[in-house]
């Protein structure tokens, strides 16, 4: 990686940038441009304005005298729309570099559809980071290309070079997956400090001292507690969208996705917000908690309670498949503990609420045998009851 840019841009030949896109991350982008003495133009679909650099209301009338052309828009399809409408009025010599956060199919897309003119250089970090000039590019391009655009980048931050296109939005998500993770890690602890009656002030003090300490040292008045003034630098809807083209990219669920997007009710509040979100509503575990005390007691009407009397409980039992209904089941148990009961532990281990259906995970162990119980409930009649149980047996 090489050192930010330090130079002044009019030393060389003028050079005109126009910024396509100006959010949080566009306008960001625009301004650390036009404060370094950079020429810049900038268009968003918004109508949005930033009193740092002048706009102009036709994207076509943007990039028409642009030598560098930057992409900050919200997705993939956002992107390929704003390419279409500025396609033809592109000069041949005109580099496109897109920093948006794409799924990597779109990226190669966009790759093919511009040639050798296009780079795809998504960036880690954010609005703070384009200010100072430290964000880090994923730039995937020719290397005559990269070489005539690598002045501007380095004026934002540090360019790490990437094979191709799809490589490099492959990565951006991969790294913002990390972030999800460590939002959602922060969530859990905080909901355990909650649950311990702890000072949300000291949690915070001892958790910044640990590995979530930059996450918390950064997003400390997002999660105090108290009225939220500062303006959200990653917002929750983004990131969600990004978990979600990595599950479509890979092929591979992310539960993180939906947590995200339940971390808070609005979607355009900064990602640690989702971090405060309490933990899942008693309503949603009071069939867990029922079907609970069936076990411990052996009275099969808190199963009743617990479970839809058209619910199916179902596995594999002595090396067969059974699916018993709710009667069947209940005529397991005779009203009594287990003689071992109290060896025995249940344990609830991921409840994810999705509208009116939700699922769980439950650990039991019962003697020498564990079983994992996994459960759709629906929210029907003002309650929460469970549908279906599916259990694996294992000793």
């Amino acid at each position: 990686m090489t050192a930010p840019h330090q130079t002044a841009p009019h030393e060389t030949a003028p050079h005109r940038i126009a910024v396509l896109g100006l959010g949080r991350m566009g306008a960001a982008i625009a301004t650390r441009l036009s404060d370094r003495a950079w020429d810049v133009v900038g268009w968003t679909r918004s109508g949005r304005t930033t009193a740092a650099v002048g706009t102009t209301g036709d994207p076509g009338e943007a990039v028409a005298k642009a030598d560098t052309v930057i992409l900050a828009l919200f997705d993939g399809r956002a992107c390929g729309q704003v390419v279409d409408h500025v396609r033809d009025a592109l000069r041949p010599d005109t580099v496109v570099v897109n920093t948006s956060t794409v799924a990597p199919a779109e990226a190669s897309g966009l790759a093919r559809r511009l040639g050798p003119s296009y780079v795809h250089a998504p960036v880690l970090g954010s609005v703070p980071a384009a200010a100072a000039g430290t964000l880090q590019f994923l730039a995937a391009g020719g290397t005559e290309t990269l070489h005539r655009v690598r002045p501007v980048l380095e004026t934002l931050g540090t360019v790490r070079r990437v094979e191709d296109a799809a490589d490099a939005a492959a990565l951006k998500l991969i790294a913002n997956h990390s972030l999800a993770g460590a939002v959602l890690a922060l969530r859990d602890s905080l909901r355990q400090a909650d649950a311990l009656e702890l000072p949300r002030a000291q949690v915070l003090d001892v958790l910044e001292l640990g590995r979530l300490g930059g996450l918390v040292g950064a997003k400390r008045p997002f999660l105090t507690g108290r009225p939220v003034t500062a303006t959200a630098e990653f917002t929750i809807g983004a990131l969600a969208k990004d978990m979600a083209l990595l599950a479509a990219a890979s092929n591979t669920p992310l539960p993180c996705a939906a947590d995200l997007a339940a971390g808070a009710a609005d979607p355009y509040a900064d990602i640690a917000v989702a971090a405060t979100a309490p933990a899942v509503q008693d309503a949603v575990l009071a069939p867990l908690r029922a079907y609970i005390r069936g076990h411990a007691t052996g009275d099969p009407a808190h199963f009743r309670h617990a479970f839809l009397p058209t619910a199916h409980i179902e596995g594999v039992r002595d090396g067969a498949f059974v699916s018993w209904r709710l009667d069947e089941y209940c005529a397991l148990f005779r009203g009594r503990p287990a003689p071992d009961e109290p060896a025995r532990s249940r344990r609830i281990d991921a409840v994810d609420v999705h509208g009116t259906v939700a699922t769980a995970a439950m650990t039991l162990r019962h003697g020498a045998d564990t079983f994992t119980d996994v459960f759709l409930l629906v929210h029907v009649e003002d309650v929460w009851r469970i549908a279906n149980k599916a259990y694996h047996r294992h000793s």
